[in-house]
């Protein structure tokens, strides 16, 4: 018994020095991410904000597809690595939709009318893509090891790709955007139309979905399906359903995000999902995946990171935008696996 005392005590003492450790090394981080923004709002003070909102609108992009990920991790750990090449198809469907079929070629108040038309209609495509995905592909998987769900969601991301080159071709096209040129000025600040409308619907989407997941029985459904679905079944809960309109939440997210990066930028590619799965995967585990507001606050993030680093005059350069963010990545993972806003599993000793 005296040694299990001991044992219990020399193990406690491990993990609350790990976790000192963890803290120190996180706190040394931070304060030289703080010195360096710092000094560079020294260097250039009228930069700033711009770059703060610039970051702003790219990150609500990323916190749109990361609500996705997180959603679906959330209710039966499934890391869908497809769900980029979705957003990306988002953004075709989108294109083709509104400039071939409906002909908007470019902002107008016409143009706005139907890229709300289309914003519902791509995000109903997007939801029932998911969905038949889970039926056809995850579900048969579900019980299984889940290395193979997440082989077979690899999988699914190369037929999103290839059916992405066969409606976008294998470069990338450019189109009118629908969202106008210039801003809002307020003082010597301008705010792009761009930022304001896609923040504008990102921050409603994330309200909206957790009053849903909070306050709704499909909510709750889902909340109990999360922490144990046999139990779930058991009371009653239609579990196939839940983690079905689960699915469908996701691939509405990744439409919406799809539309307003298209509206925004103009342009598709059928590799952007690609790279804007991965930053959002990475903001989802910055903020802590299975936490929504956390996914917000990981995309959010991530995107003014980048753009400090792209417009800072003391940085690395846009050219390693990408390397940044992973290294975001991996110190989270090592230092902070739960992410920021995400709790500390339990260790039992």
């Amino acid at each position: 018994m005296t040694l299990t005392m001991v044992e219990d005590a020399e193990a406690r003492l491990s993990i609350w020095s790990r976790e000192r450790l963890d803290t120190t090394i996180g706190l040394i981080v931070g304060s030289g991410l703080l010195l360096w923004v710092v000094i560079n709002l020294i260097a250039t003070p009228g930069r700033f904000v711009d770059l703060v909102l610039a970051g702003l609108r790219v990150g609500s992009l990323y916190a749109l597809i990361a609500l996705g990920y997180t959603l679906i991790y959330g209710i039966i750990g499934l890391i869908n690595f497809a769900h980029g090449d979705l957003f990306m198809l988002a953004s075709v469907f989108t294109s083709i939709l509104l400039e071939v079929r409906l002909g908007v070629d470019g902002s107008s108040p016409r143009g706005w009318a139907l890229a709300a038309i289309v914003l519902v209609a791509v995000m109903a495509i997007c939801a029932g893509m998911n969905v038949a995905a889970d039926r056809l592909v995850f579900r048969r998987l579900r019980g299984g090891p889940r290395l193979t769900s997440l082989i077979a969601a690899v999988g699914l991301s190369f037929m999103f790709q290839w059916l992405g080159l066969q409606l976008n071709g294998s470069g990338q096209r450019i189109w009118p955007t629908v969202i106008p040129n210039g801003g809002v000025t307020l003082g010597p600040i301008t705010i792009d139309y761009s930022t304001i409308v896609v923040t504008g619907i990102t921050i409603p989407i994330l309200i909206a979905l957790t009053a849903f997941v909070t306050r709704t029985r499909h909510g709750q459904a889902m909340r109990a399906t999360s922490q144990d679905s046999e139990t779930a079944l058991l009371m009653g809960i239609n579990v196939k359903r839940t983690i079905g309109i689960t699915f469908a939440l996701g691939g509405a997210l990744a439409g919406a995000a799809g539309l307003l990066y298209f509206a925004t930028f103009g342009n598709t590619n059928y590799l952007d999902g690609y790279q804007f799965g991965l930053i959002a995967f990475t903001a989802a585990v910055l903020g802590g995946v299975g936490n929504l507001p956390g996914a917000v606050l990981g995309g959010f993030l991530i995107g003014i990171l980048q753009a400090f680093n792209d417009g800072f005059t003391y940085a690395i350069g846009q050219q390693w935008s990408q390397s940044v963010v992973f290294s975001v990545l991996i110190l989270v993972l090592v230092f902070r696996p739960q992410g920021l806003l995400g709790e500390r599993p339990t260790e039992r000793v």
